[in-house]
Order: structure tokens, then sequence, then C-alpha cells
């Protein structure tokens, strides 16, 4: 069935007569997800960055916030504390949320909430694996910023919508966050620190009592900092979620890796290369069936758009495999790859309180290739078994 889709809004069309979108009247192409439009607008958003101000005005991931059902919430933690090299800071709560943060030197940090109010993300009920776990995600990216007041102005002026309508306050901190993405159900948030030391308390935060750290074993020390995010959007949104991150942040968007026998693409965006990555990860062709799309669309037939796995760079990675599987965590896959690859990678089973898996990874030398498509490949076709 041929597939047209609109260089302008994106818009789709199947068993199309005519090149020109119905909708806007702009130019359409035939629907095979390439590269061709992708590097074609990639350059021009950079582009729209630079004129508009926004070039150099974001700089790297500073958190990631995990909403889980309020009574998985301390399990998450637990969770990342048994099997990463994080430790609990504090654990608060106010009017909106209970927050667990947890920390490890040189990453990312990681908020574990549940919300207190309504959820303005969108609901997974419609999706067959998720429908259990309604408000449990990895919602949102954080990146930091040095003038949110100005970043903000900025993004307005080209129609960005965010959650609140200004940013939102306190003593040691700007935030504000875009409404989820309608490609990816991720919002994008930003940060301007007034103090050093990242606390993400706010005015009305008051201390939350838990006992998780004493419950669980000292964190795995060969696990380092969150190495990247891989999220799973559907093969007609694939341009547009990538687009539209660059567009938000100073990403850019660097390389493909197409698993034609899966069905699949992995699409790396990167800040530099000694960055938190994010990847986009989607069908080629999209879903018709279980039976026929291969594991990445069927993943988004079953759970809808969302973060599929958090990826945790590793030293010894023998030793940390051995010491995971001894502390009750299960494989997709064992370790593959090699040091004359490059790398070495594994996935774990996707996890019963937040549905995120956790992947390891292991660069050797000065491999930068990021990944490699022996490994993709595998890796893809092991989350056939989710």
């Amino acid at each position: 069935m041929r597939k047209l889709i609109c260089e302008k809004c994106l818009a789709v069309y199947q068993q199309a007569e005519t090149h020109v979108c119905s909708g806007c009247g702009d130019e359409c192409y035939d629907f095979s997800n390439s590269d061709e439009f992708l590097l074609n607008q990639a350059p021009k958003v950079i582009a729209q960055r630079k004129a508009d101000g926004i070039e150099g005005l974001v700089g790297g991931l500073e958190c990631v916030i995990i909403n889980t059902e309020p009574d998985r919430r301390e399990s998450a933690a637990a969770e990342l504390l048994r099997f990463t090299g994080m430790e609990l800071d504090t654990a608060f709560e106010d009017d909106r949320f209970t927050t667990l943060v947890l920390k490890a030197s040189g990453s990312a940090d990681f908020l574990i909430r549940s919300r207190k109010g309504d959820n303005p993300f969108p609901s997974t009920t419609n999706y067959p694996h998720a429908a259990h776990l309604p408000n449990t995600r990895l919602e949102t990216l954080v990146f930091n910023t040095t003038d949110l007041e100005r970043y903000v102005r900025i993004q307005r002026g080209r129609g960005v919508e965010f959650l609140t309508d200004e940013p939102v306050a306190s003593d040691t901190h700007l935030f504000i966050q875009t409404i989820p993405s309608t490609f990816t159900d991720v919002s994008i948030g930003f940060v301007q620190w007034l103090e050093p030391g990242r606390d993400y308390r706010s005015r009305s935060a008051r201390p939350f009592e838990t006992d998780i750290a004493s419950q669980c074993e000292p964190g795995l020390s060969n696990v380092k900092e969150l190495d990247h995010a891989a999220v799973r959007v559907a093969a007609r949104d694939r341009d547009a979620a990538i687009l539209e991150f660059m567009t938000l942040t100073n990403y850019n968007f660097e390389f493909s890796i197409y698993v034609k026998l899966f069905n699949s693409i992995t699409n790396v965006s990167r800040l530099s290369a000694d960055d938190f990555a994010l990847v986009f990860t989607s069908g080629i062709r999209p879903y018709e069936s279980d039976e026929t799309s291969g594991p990445t669309e069927k993943f988004l037939h079953n759970y809808g758009p969302r973060v599929h796995h958090m990826a945790f760079r590793t030293e010894q990675i023998e030793e940390t495999f051995t010491r995971l599987k001894e502390r009750g965590m299960e494989f997709l896959i064992g370790l593959i790859g090699s040091p004359e690859e490059g790398l070495k990678q594994t996935f774990s089973t996707p996890s019963e309180n937040t549905l995120i898996v956790n992947e390891y990874i292991r660069r050797y030398g000065d491999f930068d290739g990021f990944f490699s498509p022996k490994n993709v490949t595998l890796l893809t076709g092991s989350t056939d078994k989710q």
C-alpha cells in the first residue's frame, strides 16, 4: 500500500492520488522511512535555533523524572538502588508529588515520584501491556539552561506550549516543562539553578520518611552514569519526533542504524560525544500485526510511545553482569559484543514497577561509533520477548 507524508505538516496519506497535501498544500513524499527527509530538515532546524537565539542556551541532561503508581514508588526506587550505582539523596513531598531523589557521581539525577492530582500525560488504557499501570512512565527529561526566562519567551514565540503559564520558582531553581509530545508522550523540562547542589525541593516541600536505603544492598560501584535513553516512536512519527527534540534543545541528529530484519531504525541524537544521548527507535514501516511488524512496532502497539530503556555505562561488565544476576536481575539477552568490536551490552527484562528495561554498556578504548549494527540487531531482536 502506497503511503505519502507531507513535508510541512507531516500528515500521512494512504494510497494518495496526488503529491500535494490537502491540509496545507505542501509537497508530499513516499512514506518508507529513510534519512533523506531528516538530513534535509535537520540543518534547517539548527539554522533556525541560531536565528532565534536558542543555540547555546540549553545544556546537558540534569535529571529524569519517572512517575509511578503510589504503591510502586518505593519499589521502583529500590530497584534502581539495587541495580545501579545510585544512592538515595533525599525524599520529600508537597501538594503535588511525593518524590525520592537518587544520585550518582557524574550522572543525571533520578526523581522517582507519584502524583497526587490529575495526570497531564496520555492514558495508557488503550495499550494492553501498560493499561494496568496508567500513571507509570519515564515522563520528563530535564535539561539545564542559563536563562530560563529568555528560553521560555523565545519558545512561546515559536508556538511551544508548557504545562505552566510561568516557570515554577523555588529558593534553589526555576523550572518549566513542555506539554507531553504528541509523538513520544515524553515532556522536555528545563531547569535554571540559582544555587549549587541540584536541590529539587519546592518551597512547600516537607521531608518524607522512607527506609528503603537501609533495606537495599549498597549500589554497584561498577555501574556509572546514565549513558543514554531510548524512546520508541511510531514509524510515521520518527522524523517529527527527532526534529521536535532538536527544536527544543541543542541536540543534533547524528546517524541511524537500519535493522531491516526486524523492521526497526535506531536513531542517535547527541549534544556532544561526552554527553547523555537520546535515542529514537521506530519502525521502517508502520505497524500491521504482531506477527509481521517486528518487535519495535509491536512494542508500540502494546505499550504505546514511551521510553523503552535506560542505559548505564559500566566498567568490568562481566563482573557487573554476574553481580546483577546474583541480585535477582533477569535479562532479555546475555552479554553481546567484544573488546575487539569496541563494546559489550545487555538488556534486562522490563521492571514490573516502571515498565523500563535497563541496558548496561561498556565501550572499549577509543571506540567512537556509539553503537554497532550487529549489537543493535541482536538487542532489537531480544525485545520481542517483552
